[in-house]
């Protein structure tokens, strides 16, 4: 059972037109009215039972399946330097992780981060692991105090670089210097503890990758009608907080929609750009090596490409054909108290207390090539969108029209399985879980404050039945 959490809650900010439960207005400064719900609501932690994900899609034909089980294999494969210690290579010379899988685990191969005690897959943090692993006697680097054995997997950004204009990139948690078969390279890692100190890191956690082809595969009028729907029906509801918008490719004005701030044009796009932050590995979407130091490069550019012999396919497009082929989360909910959370949380029919107007909970796929994945009803609970998420959550990092403290409304199906949530995995076992990331939604100049209003105000069972709602997914 995970702790017990009363929910504090800033509930308005100024002009949103909105009043603390105790009928409060935000001041006229721009204040925030700040209460504690004289109540408890308890998050149970990762449901019991099957995984629900991490298989392929249902329909899929008998070829595709089979195409599907190879990619999961090579998005599965550890990468080293050359090949010659794990399997796969290209390593560094900075890197985050040395496998797709290694972040993306629970409940299942192409979900988020596990933990030693909780959930299906019970390991601590491998990121703590790869300061030694492969390493001379005497070469191990640095763990930074925010990689911890219990806590999610994290990539660190600067906010700022050194003479004060924006970085917002992200910084390799270790180098290769030191690694038996990186002979000669002498890269150091980043200074994370004066980092940390002065307040210039943030993290991400992994965003699970089960079901992507189908939100890959909605139209882009369907989104760009679904959010003016949504806004439409906020408003009328009174949640007038609720704007939102697309973020949008700079080049052909198409909907970008993956990555915790929508970034990400295509799932291609996704993997081979995280192939190269996350592992390091330079591939045929971006062409050239991160921390290229002299004496630290040992393989020709792109380490990762299609075999020009046999015209086998590249890590990337196996990696983007897992996640694309992957399963949707299945739900469960059944139960009284999930039934009712269901109807608070609000359907296409009903809004209950207005958090579907920004996690949309039913949309539809285009015609696509794929075996039964064309005209599919989808249940993701999220409109794709960015969405102002307030102080609390801003992390001053922008990423293509999504600012500094925008997010795209994170799908929450598969939430179910989960064990650590918003981008920087700050809610978790230690602190209430869903609990704390629903309080999180508020602060000043989020959208969601006025839905967070309605919460607060809500009996405690119907807060509880919520969050059962929730763990259902």
């Amino acid at each position: 059972m995970w702790v017990k959490a009363a929910v504090f809650v800033c509930v308005c900010a100024a002009g949103a037109g909105c009043t603390s439960a105790s009928g409060a207005a935000a001041d006229d400064d721009g204040s925030e009215d700040t209460f504690e719900v004289a109540k408890t609501v308890t998050d149970p932690g990762p449901r019991a039972g099957d995984r629900g994900a991490g298989g392929p899609y249902d329909k899929l034909s008998k070829d595709e399946q089979t195409f599907f089980t190879s990619a999961r294999d090579v998005f599965a494969e550890v990468d080293s330097v050359s090949g010659k210690i794990e399997a796969g290579s290209g390593l560094g010379p900075a890197f985050n992780g040395n496998s797709c899988a290694q972040c993306h685990a629970e409940p299942d191969v192409g979900g988020s981060s596990s933990h030693p005690t909780l959930g299906h897959v019970r390991v601590a943090n491998p990121q703590v692991g790869l300061a030694t692993l492969d390493r001379a006697p005497g070469a191990a680097q640095k763990v930074p105090s925010f990689i911890t054995a219990d806590g999610p997997i994290r990539e660190a950004r600067f906010v700022k670089n050194a003479d004060g204009s924006n970085d917002g990139g992200v910084h390799g948690l270790y180098t290769i210097a030191g690694r038996t078969d990186a002979p000669g390279c002498v890269l150091a890692q980043p200074d994370f503890t004066k980092q940390v100190a002065n307040n210039n890191v943030i993290f991400r956690i992994p965003t699970p990758t089960f079901g992507l082809g189908l939100l890959e595969g909605i139209p882009d009028d369907q989104l760009v009608a679904n959010l003016a729907a949504s806004t439409a029906a906020a408003g009328k509801a009174g949640c007038d907080t609720i704007t939102g918008a697309l973020n949008r490719s700079g080049n052909d004005g198409t909907v970008t929609r993956f990555g915790w701030k929508a970034q990400n044009k295509s799932l291609l796009v996704f993997a081979g750009e995280a192939y190269n932050v996350e592992q390091g590995v330079s591939n045929e979407l971006f062409n050239n090596e991160r921390s290229a130091v002299a004496g630290c490069v040992f393989n020709g550019s792109p380490e990762d490409a299609t075999d020009t012999t046999t015209g086998g396919a590249a890590d990337t497009t196996m990696f983007a054909a897992f996640m694309r082929l992957s399963q949707d989360p299945q739900p469960t909910t059944a139960s009284p108290s999930e039934l009712r959370g269901q109807q608070l949380f609000g359907t296409t029919a009903a809004p209950g207390i207005g958090c579907v107007f920004c996690h949309t909970d039913t949309m539809t796929t285009g015609s696509l090539r794929y075996t039964g994945m064309s005209n599919v009803t989808v249940h993701a609970y999220t409109d794709l969108a960015i969405h102002h998420m307030g102080t609390n959550l801003a992390d001053g990092v922008s990423q293509g029209a999504a600012g500094g403290d925008q997010f795209r409304t994170a799908p929450l199906w598969g939430v179910g399985k989960r064990i650590f949530f918003l981008h920087d995995g700050r809610s978790g076992p230690a602190n209430g879980g869903l609990v704390d990331a629903i309080r999180q939604h508020s602060s000043k100049g989020s959208e969601a404050v006025s839905v967070i209003r309605k919460f607060a105000n809500l009996p405690p069972a119907d807060q509880q039945a919520i969050v059962d709602f929730l763990r259902s997914l």
